[in-house]
């Protein structure tokens, strides 16, 4: 299981460059009453990936935390909780456009079918922000995109993804 949930990780984060960022918030909380924050470990110990990669993912969320002068505690405003999902994805690709080697095919629509179909796994890492006192979701980013497992510099990479998930937290005010 620690392998697949690994491969899960290592899938979310595949190129660093290509993060898709969403977040929801409770509109109808004030964000600045929150100053501090603890780990919710009933949530975090239900993330399928492994123990390396969660140790990572929490060291990158307190660097972040800790830049938006938010403090651990053992009495916190917030639990953070973390969750990954993955999905595999096919893409097909019919080229079919009556070329035939170096040269035109006459036959152009009945010539053979060139499909090339390719596989990719979708990952999803999933930043909840809890109130410590309601014990509501208040908070939720989700990031998709992919660190290869052969990336030699994982720390650095994951620590760009939970940077760019937390980007947009706290969210700004509406009047």
């Amino acid at each position: 299981m620690k392998n697949f949930s690994l491969l899960i990780l290592i899938t979310l984060l595949t190129g660093c460059s290509s993060i898709s960022v969403f977040t929801d918030h409770d509109s109808g909380v004030d964000f600045s009453k929150y100053n501090s924050y603890a780990y919710f470990k009933p949530g975090i110990d239900k993330a399928e990936i492994s123990d390396l990669d969660k140790r990572r993912i929490l060291k990158a969320i307190d660097n972040q935390m800790s830049n938006k002068s938010m403090m651990k505690s053992n009495a916190p405003d917030l639990l953070v909780s973390i969750n990954t999902s993955a999905k595999e994805k096919v893409y097909v690709n019919n080229n079919n456009f009556g070329y035939w080697g170096w040269g035109w095919n006459p036959w152009m629509w009945g010539g053979p079918n060139q499909s090339m179909v390719s596989t990719r796994t979708e990952g999803v890492l999933y930043i909840d922000l809890i109130d410590a006192k309601t014990k509501q979701l208040v908070w939720q980013g989700k990031g998709k995109g992919g660190i290869s497992e052969y990336a030699k510099d994982r720390d650095e990479k994951i620590g760009v993804f939970v940077a760019e998930i937390l980007k947009n937290y706290p969210p700004e005010r509406t009047l």
